[in-house]
Protein backbone atom coordinates (compact mmCIF):
# COMPACT_ATOMS: atom_id res chain seq x y z
CA UNK A 1 0.00 0.00 0.00
CA UNK A 2 1.15 3.54 -0.77
CA UNK A 3 -0.30 6.68 0.75
CA UNK A 4 0.21 10.43 0.34
CA UNK A 5 -1.29 13.43 2.11
CA UNK A 6 -1.31 16.69 0.15
CA UNK A 7 -1.20 19.01 3.15
CA UNK A 8 -2.92 22.40 3.19
CA UNK A 9 -3.64 22.50 -0.54
CA UNK A 10 -6.44 24.73 -1.84
CA UNK A 11 -9.22 22.63 -3.31
CA UNK A 12 -12.00 24.76 -4.76
CA UNK A 13 -11.89 27.81 -2.51
CA UNK A 14 -10.67 26.36 0.79
CA UNK A 15 -7.51 24.79 2.21
CA UNK A 16 -7.79 21.00 2.40
CA UNK A 17 -5.78 17.90 3.11
CA UNK A 18 -6.14 15.39 0.30
CA UNK A 19 -5.49 11.84 1.44
CA UNK A 20 -4.43 9.49 -1.37
CA UNK A 21 -4.37 5.76 -0.75
CA UNK A 22 -2.97 3.53 -3.49
CA UNK A 23 -4.42 4.86 -6.77
CA UNK A 24 -7.49 6.68 -5.37
CA UNK A 25 -8.48 9.76 -3.44
CA UNK A 26 -9.42 8.29 -0.06
CA UNK A 27 -10.63 11.55 1.51
CA UNK A 28 -10.64 15.32 1.10
CA UNK A 29 -10.63 16.84 4.59
CA UNK A 30 -10.53 20.40 5.97
CA UNK A 31 -6.89 21.40 6.49
CA UNK A 32 -5.74 20.55 10.01
CA UNK A 33 -2.44 21.58 11.65
CA UNK A 34 -1.91 18.13 13.19
CA UNK A 35 -2.31 16.22 9.93
CA UNK A 36 1.47 15.82 9.63
CA UNK A 37 1.54 13.61 12.72
CA UNK A 38 -1.36 11.64 11.26
CA UNK A 39 0.87 10.93 8.32
CA UNK A 40 3.11 8.79 10.49
CA UNK A 41 0.15 6.88 11.86
CA UNK A 42 -1.22 6.22 8.36
CA UNK A 43 2.25 5.51 6.98
CA UNK A 44 1.66 8.29 4.46
CA UNK A 45 4.11 10.68 2.85
CA UNK A 46 3.07 14.22 3.80
CA UNK A 47 3.66 16.85 1.09
CA UNK A 48 3.37 20.47 2.20
CA UNK A 49 1.29 22.26 -0.45
CA UNK A 50 0.72 25.54 1.35
CA UNK A 51 -0.15 28.26 -1.15
CA UNK A 52 -0.73 25.78 -3.96
CA UNK A 53 -3.98 24.74 -5.65
CA UNK A 54 -5.27 21.29 -6.62
CA UNK A 55 -6.98 20.58 -9.94
CA UNK A 56 -8.07 17.33 -11.59
CA UNK A 57 -5.58 16.00 -14.12
CA UNK A 58 -6.46 17.17 -17.63
CA UNK A 59 -7.94 14.71 -20.14
CA UNK A 60 -6.81 15.11 -23.75
CA UNK A 61 -9.71 13.44 -25.55
CA UNK A 62 -8.16 13.33 -29.01
CA UNK A 63 -4.57 13.19 -30.12
CA UNK A 64 -2.02 11.31 -32.20
CA UNK A 65 0.71 11.20 -29.58
CA UNK A 66 3.66 10.01 -31.67
CA UNK A 67 3.29 12.92 -34.07
CA UNK A 68 5.60 14.76 -31.66
CA UNK A 69 8.46 14.05 -34.07
CA UNK A 70 6.48 15.32 -37.07
CA UNK A 71 6.09 18.92 -35.90
CA UNK A 72 6.34 21.51 -38.61
CA UNK A 73 6.54 19.16 -41.59
CA UNK A 74 3.43 20.57 -43.28
CA UNK A 75 3.23 24.28 -42.56
CA UNK A 76 0.99 26.80 -44.36
CA UNK A 77 -0.90 24.25 -46.45
CA UNK A 78 -4.56 23.26 -46.55
CA UNK A 79 -5.93 20.12 -44.88
CA UNK A 80 -6.13 17.97 -48.03
CA UNK A 81 -2.48 18.68 -48.94
CA UNK A 82 -1.41 18.32 -45.32
CA UNK A 83 -2.97 14.89 -44.80
CA UNK A 84 -1.47 13.60 -48.07
CA UNK A 85 1.93 14.70 -46.83
CA UNK A 86 1.32 13.07 -43.43
CA UNK A 87 0.40 9.74 -45.01
CA UNK A 88 3.64 9.77 -47.01
CA UNK A 89 5.69 10.49 -43.88
CA UNK A 90 3.90 7.81 -41.90
CA UNK A 91 5.01 5.16 -44.37
CA UNK A 92 8.54 5.63 -42.97
CA UNK A 93 7.82 5.14 -39.29
CA UNK A 94 8.36 1.91 -37.34
CA UNK A 95 7.77 0.64 -33.77
CA UNK A 96 11.04 2.14 -32.49
CA UNK A 97 9.96 5.55 -33.80
CA UNK A 98 6.53 5.19 -32.15
CA UNK A 99 8.08 4.17 -28.83
CA UNK A 100 10.35 7.21 -28.55
CA UNK A 101 7.89 9.66 -30.10
CA UNK A 102 5.22 8.51 -27.63
CA UNK A 103 7.64 8.91 -24.74
CA UNK A 104 8.24 12.49 -25.90
CA UNK A 105 4.46 12.99 -26.03
CA UNK A 106 4.02 11.62 -22.51
CA UNK A 107 6.80 13.87 -21.25
CA UNK A 108 5.16 16.90 -22.85
CA UNK A 109 1.71 16.00 -21.53
CA UNK A 110 3.02 15.46 -18.00
CA UNK A 111 4.74 18.85 -18.03
CA UNK A 112 1.55 20.54 -19.29
CA UNK A 113 -0.85 18.83 -16.90
CA UNK A 114 -2.45 16.05 -18.92
CA UNK A 115 -2.82 12.78 -17.00
CA UNK A 116 -5.14 10.92 -19.42
CA UNK A 117 -5.20 10.87 -23.21
CA UNK A 118 -7.14 9.19 -26.01
CA UNK A 119 -4.72 8.22 -28.76
CA UNK A 120 -5.18 7.22 -32.36
CA UNK A 121 -1.97 6.13 -34.06
CA UNK A 122 0.17 3.31 -35.42
CA UNK A 123 2.19 0.44 -33.88
CA UNK A 124 0.05 0.40 -30.74
CA UNK A 125 2.14 -2.17 -28.80
CA UNK A 126 5.15 0.16 -28.99
CA UNK A 127 3.04 3.09 -27.81
CA UNK A 128 1.62 0.97 -24.98
CA UNK A 129 5.12 0.15 -23.79
CA UNK A 130 6.07 3.81 -23.73
CA UNK A 131 2.95 4.90 -21.86
CA UNK A 132 3.26 2.10 -19.31
CA UNK A 133 6.80 3.25 -18.52
CA UNK A 134 5.78 6.91 -18.23
CA UNK A 135 2.81 6.22 -15.95
CA UNK A 136 0.09 8.18 -17.70
CA UNK A 137 -3.44 6.90 -18.22
CA UNK A 138 -4.27 6.23 -21.88
CA UNK A 139 -6.84 4.71 -24.19
CA UNK A 140 -4.97 3.57 -27.31
CA UNK A 141 -6.82 3.01 -30.57
CA UNK A 142 -6.16 0.47 -33.26
CA UNK A 143 -6.70 2.52 -36.45
CA UNK A 144 -8.72 1.15 -39.37
CA UNK A 145 -7.60 3.03 -42.49
CA UNK A 146 -7.92 0.82 -45.55
CA UNK A 147 -8.35 3.40 -48.34
CA UNK A 148 -10.95 1.00 -49.81
CA UNK A 149 -8.25 -1.64 -50.37
CA UNK A 150 -9.59 -5.13 -49.50
CA UNK A 151 -6.11 -6.52 -48.86
CA UNK A 152 -5.51 -3.78 -46.28
CA UNK A 153 -8.95 -4.43 -44.79
CA UNK A 154 -8.16 -8.08 -44.16
CA UNK A 155 -4.74 -7.30 -42.70
CA UNK A 156 -6.18 -4.67 -40.37
CA UNK A 157 -8.93 -6.98 -39.15
CA UNK A 158 -6.36 -9.60 -38.19
CA UNK A 159 -4.08 -7.04 -36.55
CA UNK A 160 -6.99 -5.59 -34.58
CA UNK A 161 -8.05 -9.03 -33.33
CA UNK A 162 -4.50 -9.94 -32.37
CA UNK A 163 -3.98 -6.62 -30.59
CA UNK A 164 -7.16 -7.06 -28.57
CA UNK A 165 -5.90 -10.42 -27.28
CA UNK A 166 -2.59 -8.82 -26.41
CA UNK A 167 -4.26 -5.86 -24.65
CA UNK A 168 -5.89 -8.15 -22.08
CA UNK A 169 -2.56 -8.31 -20.26
CA UNK A 170 -1.97 -4.54 -20.28
CA UNK A 171 -1.63 -2.71 -16.93
CA UNK A 172 -4.68 -0.98 -15.44
CA UNK A 173 -3.69 2.48 -16.71
CA UNK A 174 -4.01 1.32 -20.35
CA UNK A 175 -6.99 0.20 -22.38
CA UNK A 176 -7.70 -0.49 -26.04
CA UNK A 177 -10.09 1.27 -28.40
CA UNK A 178 -11.02 0.79 -32.04
CA UNK A 179 -10.70 3.73 -34.44
CA UNK A 180 -12.36 4.30 -37.78
CA UNK A 181 -10.17 6.99 -39.29
CA UNK A 182 -12.94 8.73 -41.24
CA UNK A 183 -15.80 8.18 -43.67
CA UNK A 184 -13.59 9.24 -46.59
CA UNK A 185 -10.68 6.90 -45.86
CA UNK A 186 -12.37 3.68 -44.69
CA UNK A 187 -14.64 1.38 -46.70
CA UNK A 188 -18.20 0.78 -45.52
CA UNK A 189 -17.57 -2.91 -44.88
CA UNK A 190 -14.55 -2.05 -42.74
CA UNK A 191 -16.49 0.58 -40.78
CA UNK A 192 -19.15 -2.01 -40.01
CA UNK A 193 -16.60 -4.66 -39.03
CA UNK A 194 -14.73 -2.26 -36.74
CA UNK A 195 -17.91 -1.10 -34.98
CA UNK A 196 -19.13 -4.66 -34.51
CA UNK A 197 -15.76 -5.80 -33.18
CA UNK A 198 -15.60 -2.90 -30.72
CA UNK A 199 -19.07 -3.59 -29.36
CA UNK A 200 -18.48 -7.31 -29.11
CA UNK A 201 -15.52 -6.60 -26.81
CA UNK A 202 -16.84 -3.53 -24.98
CA UNK A 203 -14.37 -1.07 -26.54
CA UNK A 204 -14.72 2.63 -27.36
CA UNK A 205 -15.00 3.70 -31.01
CA UNK A 206 -12.95 6.70 -32.15
CA UNK A 207 -13.64 8.55 -35.41
CA UNK A 208 -12.73 11.81 -37.15
CA UNK A 209 -16.09 13.32 -38.04
CA UNK A 210 -17.11 16.44 -39.97
CA UNK A 211 -13.63 17.92 -39.66
CA UNK A 212 -13.75 19.88 -42.93
CA UNK A 213 -16.39 21.32 -45.18
CA UNK A 214 -15.02 19.20 -48.03
CA UNK A 215 -15.56 16.01 -46.01
CA UNK A 216 -19.24 16.89 -45.64
CA UNK A 217 -19.66 17.88 -49.28
CA UNK A 218 -17.93 14.73 -50.54
CA UNK A 219 -19.97 12.48 -48.26
CA UNK A 220 -23.21 14.03 -49.50
CA UNK A 221 -22.07 13.42 -53.08
CA UNK A 222 -21.08 9.80 -52.36
CA UNK A 223 -23.90 8.77 -50.01
CA UNK A 224 -26.56 11.44 -50.31
CA UNK A 225 -26.21 12.45 -46.67
CA UNK A 226 -23.84 14.09 -44.17
CA UNK A 227 -21.12 12.04 -42.44
CA UNK A 228 -23.17 12.03 -39.22
CA UNK A 229 -26.27 10.73 -41.01
CA UNK A 230 -24.17 8.22 -42.96
CA UNK A 231 -22.63 6.68 -39.83
CA UNK A 232 -26.03 6.73 -38.16
CA UNK A 233 -27.56 4.89 -41.13
CA UNK A 234 -24.93 2.18 -40.59
CA UNK A 235 -25.81 1.89 -36.91
CA UNK A 236 -22.34 3.04 -35.84
CA UNK A 237 -23.24 5.99 -33.61
CA UNK A 238 -23.83 5.34 -29.93
CA UNK A 239 -22.67 6.23 -26.40
CA UNK A 240 -19.43 4.32 -26.98
CA UNK A 241 -18.44 6.66 -29.86
CA UNK A 242 -16.03 9.56 -29.37
CA UNK A 243 -16.11 11.82 -32.44
CA UNK A 244 -13.20 14.17 -33.02
CA UNK A 245 -13.68 17.66 -34.51
CA UNK A 246 -17.47 17.67 -35.30
CA UNK A 247 -16.98 21.12 -36.76
CA UNK A 248 -19.26 21.18 -39.78
CA UNK A 249 -22.66 20.23 -38.38
CA UNK A 250 -26.24 21.19 -39.12
CA UNK A 251 -29.13 21.09 -36.60
CA UNK A 252 -30.17 17.59 -37.65
CA UNK A 253 -26.59 16.31 -37.18
CA UNK A 254 -26.58 17.77 -33.67
CA UNK A 255 -29.92 16.16 -32.86
CA UNK A 256 -28.62 12.76 -33.99
CA UNK A 257 -25.39 13.11 -31.99
CA UNK A 258 -27.43 14.02 -28.91
CA UNK A 259 -29.96 11.22 -29.40
CA UNK A 260 -27.15 8.66 -29.82
CA UNK A 261 -25.22 10.06 -26.81
CA UNK A 262 -22.04 10.52 -28.86
CA UNK A 263 -19.21 12.48 -27.18
CA UNK A 264 -17.70 15.24 -29.33
CA UNK A 265 -14.13 16.55 -29.06
CA UNK A 266 -13.19 20.15 -29.82
CA UNK A 267 -9.68 20.49 -31.32
CA UNK A 268 -9.48 24.25 -31.79
CA UNK A 269 -5.76 24.79 -32.46
CA UNK A 270 -5.58 22.09 -35.11
CA UNK A 271 -8.73 23.36 -36.81
CA UNK A 272 -7.41 26.93 -36.85
CA UNK A 273 -3.92 25.93 -38.02
CA UNK A 274 -5.23 23.95 -41.02
CA UNK A 275 -7.98 26.52 -41.69
CA UNK A 276 -10.58 23.78 -41.35
CA UNK A 277 -12.93 26.18 -39.59
CA UNK A 278 -13.49 27.97 -36.31
CA UNK A 279 -17.23 28.04 -35.64
CA UNK A 280 -17.42 25.05 -33.35
CA UNK A 281 -21.05 24.80 -32.24
CA UNK A 282 -20.37 24.41 -28.54
CA UNK A 283 -23.56 26.08 -27.27
CA UNK A 284 -25.75 24.13 -29.65
CA UNK A 285 -24.13 20.80 -28.78
CA UNK A 286 -24.23 21.51 -25.05
CA UNK A 287 -27.85 22.65 -25.13
CA UNK A 288 -28.81 19.50 -27.05
CA UNK A 289 -27.23 17.43 -24.27
CA UNK A 290 -24.05 16.33 -26.06
CA UNK A 291 -21.00 15.59 -23.91
CA UNK A 292 -18.33 17.97 -25.27
CA UNK A 293 -14.62 17.39 -24.55
CA UNK A 294 -11.28 19.03 -25.33
CA UNK A 295 -8.40 17.70 -27.41
CA UNK A 296 -5.18 18.96 -28.95
CA UNK A 297 -5.05 16.67 -32.01
CA UNK A 298 -1.52 15.65 -33.03
CA UNK A 299 1.59 17.82 -33.05
CA UNK A 300 1.79 17.71 -36.85
CA UNK A 301 -1.22 20.04 -36.92
CA UNK A 302 -1.51 21.62 -33.46
CA UNK A 303 2.27 21.66 -32.92
CA UNK A 304 2.02 20.95 -29.18
CA UNK A 305 0.06 18.92 -26.65
CA UNK A 306 -0.59 21.77 -24.22
CA UNK A 307 -4.28 21.36 -23.36
CA UNK A 308 -4.30 24.53 -21.25
CA UNK A 309 -3.31 26.53 -24.32
CA UNK A 310 -6.10 24.84 -26.29
CA UNK A 311 -8.61 25.68 -23.55
CA UNK A 312 -7.77 29.36 -23.68
CA UNK A 313 -7.91 29.48 -27.48
CA UNK A 314 -11.23 27.63 -27.55
CA UNK A 315 -12.85 30.09 -25.17
CA UNK A 316 -11.48 33.17 -26.92
CA UNK A 317 -12.60 32.01 -30.36
CA UNK A 318 -16.09 31.15 -29.11
CA UNK A 319 -16.44 34.60 -27.55
CA UNK A 320 -15.18 36.30 -30.71
CA UNK A 321 -17.25 34.62 -33.42
CA UNK A 322 -20.42 34.67 -31.32
CA UNK A 323 -19.75 38.26 -30.19
CA UNK A 324 -20.65 37.06 -26.72
CA UNK A 325 -18.12 37.33 -23.86
CA UNK A 326 -20.22 34.88 -21.84
CA UNK A 327 -19.73 32.09 -24.39
CA UNK A 328 -17.92 29.03 -22.96
CA UNK A 329 -17.84 29.92 -19.23
CA UNK A 330 -14.82 28.92 -17.17
CA UNK A 331 -16.50 26.12 -15.23
CA UNK A 332 -17.78 24.53 -18.44
CA UNK A 333 -14.38 24.94 -20.10
CA UNK A 334 -12.71 23.18 -17.17
CA UNK A 335 -15.27 20.38 -17.29
CA UNK A 336 -14.60 19.90 -21.02
CA UNK A 337 -10.91 19.37 -20.24
CA UNK A 338 -11.46 17.05 -17.26
CA UNK A 339 -14.75 15.41 -16.24
CA UNK A 340 -16.34 15.38 -19.71
CA UNK A 341 -13.31 13.69 -21.21
CA UNK A 342 -13.25 11.11 -18.44
CA UNK A 343 -16.96 10.41 -18.99
CA UNK A 344 -16.39 10.01 -22.74
CA UNK A 345 -13.72 7.39 -22.07
CA UNK A 346 -15.65 5.65 -19.30
CA UNK A 347 -12.90 6.37 -16.76
CA UNK A 348 -13.36 7.11 -13.07
CA UNK A 349 -11.26 10.26 -13.10
CA UNK A 350 -11.51 13.95 -14.01
CA UNK A 351 -12.91 15.09 -10.63
CA UNK A 352 -11.45 15.86 -7.22
CA UNK A 353 -13.76 13.67 -5.17
CA UNK A 354 -13.27 10.93 -2.61
CA UNK A 355 -13.27 7.56 -4.35
CA UNK A 356 -12.08 8.88 -7.71
CA UNK A 357 -8.76 7.94 -9.25
CA UNK A 358 -6.00 10.13 -7.83
CA UNK A 359 -5.09 12.09 -10.96
CA UNK A 360 -4.19 15.49 -9.53
CA UNK A 361 -2.33 18.64 -10.59
CA UNK A 362 -0.55 20.80 -8.04
CA UNK A 363 -0.51 24.39 -9.27
CA UNK A 364 2.04 26.87 -7.91
CA UNK A 365 0.54 30.36 -7.70
CA UNK A 366 3.77 32.08 -6.63
CA UNK A 367 4.06 34.15 -9.80
CA UNK A 368 2.88 37.43 -11.29
CA UNK A 369 0.03 35.65 -13.09
CA UNK A 370 -1.82 34.99 -9.83
CA UNK A 371 -1.21 38.28 -7.99
CA UNK A 372 -4.65 39.78 -8.65
CA UNK A 373 -7.73 39.08 -6.56
CA UNK A 374 -9.45 37.41 -9.50
CA UNK A 375 -10.76 33.86 -9.19
CA UNK A 376 -8.01 31.24 -9.39
CA UNK A 377 -9.52 29.54 -12.45
CA UNK A 378 -9.61 32.80 -14.43
CA UNK A 379 -5.93 33.38 -13.80
CA UNK A 380 -5.06 29.74 -14.47
CA UNK A 381 -6.77 29.65 -17.88
CA UNK A 382 -6.36 33.19 -19.20
CA UNK A 383 -3.19 34.51 -17.52
CA UNK A 384 -0.83 31.72 -16.60
CA UNK A 385 0.95 29.11 -18.70
CA UNK A 386 1.24 25.40 -18.07
CA UNK A 387 4.61 25.82 -16.37
CA UNK A 388 2.66 26.94 -13.28
CA UNK A 389 1.85 23.22 -12.83
CA UNK A 390 4.58 22.23 -10.40
CA UNK A 391 3.70 18.58 -9.77
CA UNK A 392 1.55 15.91 -11.41
CA UNK A 393 0.06 12.81 -9.80
CA UNK A 394 -1.51 10.01 -11.83
CA UNK A 395 -2.99 6.96 -10.16
CA UNK A 396 -1.57 8.09 -6.82
CA UNK A 397 2.00 8.30 -8.13
CA UNK A 398 4.05 11.43 -8.72
CA UNK A 399 4.98 11.64 -12.40
CA UNK A 400 6.47 15.11 -11.93
CA UNK A 401 7.73 16.86 -8.79
CA UNK A 402 8.73 20.50 -8.81
CA UNK A 403 8.79 20.50 -12.64
CA UNK A 404 11.18 17.52 -12.77
CA UNK A 405 10.24 14.37 -14.70
CA UNK A 406 12.58 11.38 -14.24
CA UNK A 407 14.49 10.41 -17.39
CA UNK A 408 13.72 13.56 -19.38
CA UNK A 409 17.23 13.91 -20.81
CA UNK A 410 17.32 10.25 -21.89
CA UNK A 411 13.93 10.56 -23.60
CA UNK A 412 15.06 13.53 -25.67
CA UNK A 413 18.30 11.79 -26.59
CA UNK A 414 16.46 8.65 -27.67
CA UNK A 415 14.13 10.71 -29.86
CA UNK A 416 17.06 12.51 -31.50
CA UNK A 417 18.63 9.18 -32.42
CA UNK A 418 15.38 8.04 -34.06
CA UNK A 419 15.22 11.23 -36.11
CA UNK A 420 18.86 10.81 -37.16
CA UNK A 421 18.17 7.25 -38.29
CA UNK A 422 15.08 8.24 -40.29
CA UNK A 423 16.94 11.18 -41.78
CA UNK A 424 19.68 8.90 -43.06
CA UNK A 425 17.00 6.61 -44.55
CA UNK A 426 15.52 9.41 -46.64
Amino acid sequence: MSAVILKNIICGDRPCDIYIKDDRIAAILPAAPDRASCGEEMKAEVVDCTGKHALPGLVNSHTHAAMTLLRGIGEDICFSDWIDKIWVEEEKIDPDYIYWATKVACLEMIKTGTTTFYDQYWHVPAAAGAVAEMGLRAVLSYVHLDHYDEAKSELQRKECSDLYARSLSWPDNLSLSVAVHSVYSVSESQILWAAEFARKHGLRINVHLCETEKEVTDCKSAHGMSPVRYLDSLGVLGPDVVAAHTLWLDPEDIRILADRHVSCVHNINSNLKLASGYRFLYNELRDAGVNVCMGTDGCASSNNLDLLEAMKTAALVQKAWRRDPAAMPLDELMAMATANGADALGLDTGRLEAGKLADILIVDTDSSFFLSNAAFLANFVYSAHSDCISSVICGGKFLMRDRKVPGEKEILEGARKVLERLGSRK
